[in-house]
């Protein structure tokens, strides 16, 4: 296994890395995500995509439609891409069967559209940056990256209540976008219309619970399947007195000028300026 994985290795390309260690950290990908996010077209992505499951680096499944067809192939790691990445990281070797029931899991998963929602907020970002050479995606992390203790201590940090302290947050993904040497940390909660408004107000003390604790005060940036549900929690956000910093879309390319600050009036702002 040692010399099959290094001479795997040798074969990847730093785009190839940042793909499989996207995979590890967030699921699964559509391979239009995957083209969007690191390919110059569809074509070249899906012959890459090819090579990658050849090797076992990467798997592949197809959900069906209801109303008939199927959707484009969703990729996840497939085991030798799990020792790439675990070797990689230096951590423990996989089980042999890690990338077979992780990919069970996620074919399987009630709540996949919620994930590829996340995911494509995220790789959206990725794709602006790679056509635009002043931006960057410098942060992608998931929930539970966010919830592990010490996790937003700056480095160097000696105060032990920043280095013990396990934030209460769950968002749905945290990331760092910087655009004309300018950066914005923030975190996104991706709703469906499913949960009550009232439990995204809420969810707002949290953060500011973590803000107390670390000094960061980064926006909450909820990304919306509505206008009117976008109205409706702006006026709940007011109605509750919330004053941290929380910003709405209604969809739409998470980069351009789509976002409403809370208590800010004038037109759609970008993500930058939040």
């Amino acid at each position: 296994m040692t010399e099959k994985l290094m001479r795997v290795q040798a074969k990847l390309t730093a785009r190839d890395f940042t793909l499989l260690g996207w995979l590890a950290d967030h699921g699964v990908l559509t391979s239009f995500q995957i083209a969007q996010a690191l390919f110059p077209s569809v074509n070249f992505a899906q012959r890459r995509l090819r090579t990658l499951l050849q090797e076992d680096l990467v798997d592949r499944f197809r959900p069906q439609r209801q109303d008939g067809g199927s959707y484009p192939y969703h990729y996840v790691l497939g085991q030798l891409g799990a020792d790439v990445i675990s070797a990689q990281r230096g951590d423990d070797p996989p089980r042999r069967d890690q990338a077979r029931k992780r990919r069970w899991y996620l074919t399987n998963r009630a709540n996949l559209p919620h994930l590829l929602g996340i995911n494509d907020f995220f790789t959206q970002l990725a794709g602006y940056a790679r056509t635009h050479p002043d931006a960057a995606l410098e942060r992608w992390w998931p929930a539970r990256r966010c919830q592990e203790r010490g996790a937003f201590a700056e480095p160097g940090v000696t105060e032990v209540h920043q280095l013990v302290y396990a934030p209460r947050i769950r968002p749905d993904g945290h990331g760092i976008w910087v655009e004309a040497d300018r950066d914005l940390p923030f975190f996104l909660e991706y709703d469906t219309g499913t949960e009550p408004l009232s439990m995204l107000v809420d969810k707002l003390s949290g953060y500011a619970e973590m803000a107390g604790v670390t000094g960061h005060r980064w926006p909450v940036l909820f990304s919306l399947h509505s206008p009117l549900r976008e109205r409706h929690l702006h006026q709940q956000l007011t109605a509750n007195g919330v004053r941290y910093p929380v910003a709405t879309a209604v969809r739409g390319n998470p980069a351009g000028a789509v976002w409403w600050r809370h208590r800010r009036e004038g037109p759609l702002t970008r993500l930058i300026d939040i």
